[in-house]
């Protein structure tokens, strides 16, 4: 079975393909923005209506 965690690569390894970093990137920017608009209309929702 292969491991979730894979350990870092060892010093003086080649980095993995550019498209494959950005990509990572990328996703968890992404991922970041919609976790923070999601906190943020929860927040919004808990706020008393004007």
């Amino acid at each position: 079975m292969r491991d979730i965690i894979e350990p870092p690569p060892e010093p003086g390894a080649p980095l993995p393909p550019l498209w494959k970093r950005l990509l990572w990137f990328v996703g968890l920017a992404v991922l970041g923005t919609l976790a923070t608009a999601a906190v943020a209309y929860v927040l919004k929702a808990l706020l008393p209506p004007h």
